[in-house]
């Protein structure tokens, strides 16, 4: 049996493999093969560690509750050897893990899945009168002022409450406002809590995510609720702005402490956040048949959501391979290096597309100009790299900071290009420009670009990505396209049209 033949044979398995795989997740276990055909439901994972005390363990977590239209599908938890239980008061609950002793760092996980239903206001709860805080006198005497001057500036609570905000924003000139700020061991927003209870307003704070798709080592947090006599207004204690975010999960509204940890030390809470398309109906239905179909069912809904985030974009680089093979056996297309593509792909993931664009641009252009000064140098090869990655990193953080003194945040994630890529990009153009001439790096350098950019397109579809997150099977029948294209040793499309003379001629 040739090798040819080996191949496809080898080829046509993988296909119906990871088809077959697809197509059991979507006609048994009712998986939506159409992103947006159903509601994008967020899984939301915290994780509790801690370092073990002396004596007896027993850490509390206050659970969320669906408020503001938001519905909470599904809770699990992993007890690691813990007892464990719900303490519930009225309408509030707490996971409760106890333990006689612990010897080792521990993590407990908490996972709940949530789709916001409605846009729905936050319920009207009755207003209490404010609560006098507890303040040292020259604390005392710089809220007094402060509360003094903004109230001759303000026509309404909400108003005072805006202006109390932006006084306490760094680069503020208010003394009294920095006074507090300086002396206040607590979170800033507690400043914020302090001075509307003295001022006679209902202040309460509000503990929640900023929900964001593949986010890692999320911490609370926190909003201002203030009662202006007819109703509740949520205020931003960083931006002033009024109105709850839509992207703002609540987890804790005007309650205790979220964690309690007795027995412990060096307690921590983190979240770990990633989005997916699927239905509640489907997520819930897939979290009860996880062990009846374990041998078929190929998702990765049953790893760590921190886990989930990292192979929801390692997915989307198989489907960048094979644009790079189409693009280089079957059109011809000249790229430097066979992989660059795909890193510059994945870099605009995360800057976006023209922003990339210019940023890598910028960075090539005066790292080739940098890099033609050091060949006169006469460096050997291992310094002049070296050189090169150290001028491209300083490039980076030159950049970078200049974006932030103007303003332009998004130049910030410049820190995602890869450095040692631009590095070796750099040295391999360079390289080339001295044996082929500039026209050869201008091909390779604009096949790589032009195949980064048709990659980045295809990753960024809604379409690949739901169907590579929720059937990351299908990854075997794109390895078998392209051992299927391996094989392929006909006409490219660049030499067609290299050769249309010869066609005509005849």
């Amino acid at each position: 049996m040739s090798s040819r033949t080996r191949i496809e044979i080898l080829s046509g398995c993988l296909v119906l493999i990871g088809l077959g795989l697809m197509l059991y997740k979507v006609l048994a276990l009712g998986f939506p093969l159409i992103p947006g055909e159903y509601r994008d439901v967020w899984t939301i994972e915290g994780k509790v560690s801690f370092t073990p005390g002396e004596g007896p363990v027993e850490v509390e977590l206050k659970l969320p509750q669906g408020q503001a239209g938001w519905e909470v599908l599904d809770e699990h938890f992993a007890s690691s050897g813990f007892g464990f239980g719900i303490r519930e008061d009225g309408d509030k609950r707490w996971a409760v893990w106890t333990r006689s002793a612990l010897e080792q760092p521990t993590t407990l996980y908490y996972k709940v899945q949530a789709y916001r239903l409605s846009n729905q206001a936050l319920e009207d709860k009755s207003a209490r009168p404010a609560v006098e805080p507890m303040l040292e006198k020259d604390q005392a005497v710089a809220v007094d002022r402060l509360i003094e001057v903004l109230s001759a500036k303000s026509s309404s609570p909400e108003r005072f409450t805006a202006l109390l905000i932006q006084s306490l924003l760094p680069g503020s000139t208010d003394p009294d406002a920095e006074f507090l700020l300086s002396t206040w061991e607590e979170e800033p927003h507690k400043v914020i809590l302090a001075v509307l209870g003295r001022a006679g307003i209902p202040a309460y704070e509000i503990r929640g995510i900023l929900l964001e798709d593949g986010r890692r080592r999320q911490t609370l947090s926190a909003l201002v609720e203030i009662h202006n006599g007819k109703e509740w207004v949520v205020f931003d204690p960083v931006t002033a702005q009024s109105g709850l975010p839509a992207d703002f999960f609540i987890w804790q509204r005007r309650g205790q402490e979220v964690l309690s940890v007795v027995g412990a030390r060096d307690s921590r809470l983190e979240f770990a956040l990633v989005s997916n398309s699927l239905p509640a109906r489907t997520v819930a239905v897939m979290e009860e048949q996880a062990e009846q179909f374990a041998l078929l069912d190929f998702s990765i809904y049953s790893l760590p959501v921190e886990q989930q985030g990292v192979f929801k974009g390692l997915l989307l680089i198989p489907v960048a391979a094979l644009v790079v093979v189409i693009m280089r056996l079957l059109v011809g297309v000249s790229t430097s290096g066979t992989f660059m593509p795909i890193l510059i792909a994945l870099a605009f993931m995360q800057t976006t597309l023209w922003l990339g664009l210019a940023i890598f641009l910028g960075l090539v252009s005066a790292g080739l100009v940098i890099r033609s000064w050091l060949s006169h140098m006469n460096l050997l090869l291992v310094s002049r790299i070296s050189a090169v990655v150290i001028v491209v990193i300083f490039l980076m953080a030159a950049l970078a900071i200049a974006s932030y003194r103007l303003g332009l945040d998004q130049v910030l994630s410049v820190t995602y290009f890869p450095t040692i890529i631009l590095a070796w990009t750099i040295e391999r153009m360079s390289i080339l420009w001295e044996e082929e001439g500039p026209h050869e790096v201008l091909v390779q350098g604009g096949g790589s670009l032009l195949v980064a950019v048709l990659a980045y397109a295809a990753m960024s579809s809604k379409l690949v990505g739901h169907l590579t997150f929720n059937f990351p099977e299908l990854t075997l029948s794109l390895l078998g396209v392209i051992l299927l294209l391996g094989k392929y040793t006909g006409y490219r499309l660049s030499e067609l049209y290299r050769f249309r003379n010869l066609g005509r001629s005849q």
